[in-house]
């Protein structure tokens, strides 16, 4: 296709039962447009509740986004459609640097070269092919890696969110099921941003009512009084505008904006198993939208690895937040059978525009700490079970020990937050050190195995199913499955 050229099809209006648009294709620009703004709702609320939840700003990773959206859809030249949103996987990795007292500067930093590495990873796949990637990273490795990045948050709900406001947080909860699995269709799919909606108008209302809360308060780190809402920030924050650079606040706390990064070799190693998960992620993506298409997408699958790699390169860069293929938006290619990348650029350039409202970016900044909780507890269990999916849908056998022993192992040290310490000033620990005795004690274990456990595992990853991808409350399309 001619790079940013679309073939009008079907008179430019809706595709009649059992037709679609093809990514080179596109329909009449309203309908585009139009389309391209079911996107943006698609991937607007993990885009930007990640993002806090990190401690990164909202909304220089809206605008990142857009720009590693155009980004990917170039470096594939429009063959895998595909919106960029905010990573899940870096979330483990990003806890473990705050915990430690590190500076946003110093997370985007590591995120980068995690960026980089992603990179590499996709041109080498591009080269060697795709073959490479299920014999050096199996569906148990990557399924074990997802999971254990999923599971060791568990301690960031239970110690930093759900206490801020416990009730709230259930309600929560219970309302993001519930919406989840109770709306149908495109309802369903966007239920963390609905269930995040909820949660921001009950706590207000909770302020009207009952006043002020004395509960924890991580602004001060300590049990304050106050309440749970607080718009001090939106009411300052200008209607348009560049997303603020980062600054040092009264309380002598770090108000994020955009930044240029810094490096800590310690703090690398901590984000580095998120590149398996988004590996695993992008495969998935791309299977699933070569299924949905029909085409052979099996080409290009190594430079939509390097494209994510560029995006979350490119965003973290800037102090933006790293960027994944996004399970909402296959969503609604599912349910429109509209595949257009032209759309995607509609979405993206929508999400630019976002980028340039301080107002909005202080507004969701504001988001109460009892509603985070509610999400995370999801959220968190969620990524871990994804895990678990992984292993289901490629038929993972657990009575074989070369998949058992390695994996029971490092899940275990992840979630039990286990360190190996070299010094002072350097330690390996909890997701980082989880990953490397997964992937390194499984291909260890698998060499000394007996040959008939050998020939086993051998048969178990001759082909592959596809990696599912990240998929949030709501993802009603199984995406390996979609036709």
């Amino acid at each position: 296709m001619a790079l940013l050229g679309w073939r009008v099809v079907h008179d430019g209006k809706t595709p009649p039962p059992g037709e679609v648009v093809r990514p080179d294709e596109r329909l009449s620009w309203p309908r585009t447009v139009g389309l391209g703004a079911q996107h943006v709702v698609a991937m607007f609320g993990a885009t930007f509740v990640f993002p806090i939840i990190m401690g990164l700003n909202p909304q220089l990773a809206i605008m990142m986004s857009g720009i590693a959206t155009i980004c990917f859809l170039l470096i594939v030249k429009g063959v895998v459609p595909s919106y960029l949103g905010t990573s899940a996987s870096f979330v483990g990795g990003v806890v473990a640097i705050r915990a430690q007292g590190g500076s946003s500067a110093e997370v985007t930093g590591s995120i980068l070269v995690a960026g980089v590495i992603l990179i590499l990873c996709g041109v080498a796949i591009h080269l060697l092919g795709p073959q490479v990637l299920y014999t050096v990273l199996p569906p148990v490795v990557t399924g074990a890696v997802v999971m254990l990045i999923g599971f060791n948050l568990a301690p960031v709900v239970a110690g930093v969110y759900w206490p801020q406001d416990q009730w709230v947080a259930l309600v929560t909860m219970l309302a993001v099921m519930t919406m989840a699995v109770g709306f149908r269709g495109f309802l369903g799919r966007i239920a963390i941003f609905l269930g995040l909606v909820f949660g921001y108008l009950l706590s207000w209302v909770l302020d009207l009512i009952f006043g002020k809360i004395n509960s924890f308060d991580p602004g001060a780190g300590k049990t304050t009084e106050h309440f749970r809402v607080n718009w001090d920030g939106v009411r300052s924050a200008d209607w348009f505008g560049f997303p603020p650079h980062t600054t040092t606040g009264a309380d002598g706390k770090e108000i994020t904006g955009w930044h240029l990064p810094d490096f800590k070799f310690a703090f690398i190693l901590l984000v580095l198993p998120a590149v398996i998960a988004l590996i695993a992620e992008n495969a998935g993506h791309v299977k699933a939208v070569a299924e949905m298409t029909g085409n052979d997408l099996d080409p290009v699958m190594g430079k939509a690895i390097a494209a994510d790699g560029v995006g979350t390169a490119l965003a973290s860069a800037v102090g933006g937040s790293p960027t994944t293929t996004y399970a909402e938006n296959i969503g609604v290619m599912a349910a429109t059978r509209v595949y257009s990348t032209a759309a995607y650029y509609v979405a993206a350039l929508v999400a630019i525009l976002f980028g340039f409202s301080p107002k909005f970016g202080a507004l969701v900044s504001a988001t109460p700490g009892g509603v985070l909780g509610g999400i995370t507890v999801v959220l968190y269990g969620m990524i871990g079970l994804l895990g678990a999916k992984i292993w289901k849908e490629n038929r993972v056998d657990f009575g074989n020990p070369i998949n058992l022993i390695p994996v029971a192992a490092g899940i275990i040290i992840a979630i039990g937050n286990t360190s190996l310490v070299f010094s002072s000033e350097f330690e390996l620990a909890g997701i980082a050190l989880g990953t490397i005795v997964t992937v390194v004690s499984y291909h260890l274990v698998r060499a000394i195995a007996p040959p008939h456990l050998r020939d086993q595992q051998l048969a178990e990853t001759a082909a592959p199913a596809p990696v599912a991808p990240t998929q949030r409350p709501g993802d009603e399309v199984d995406a390996s499955k979609v036709s």
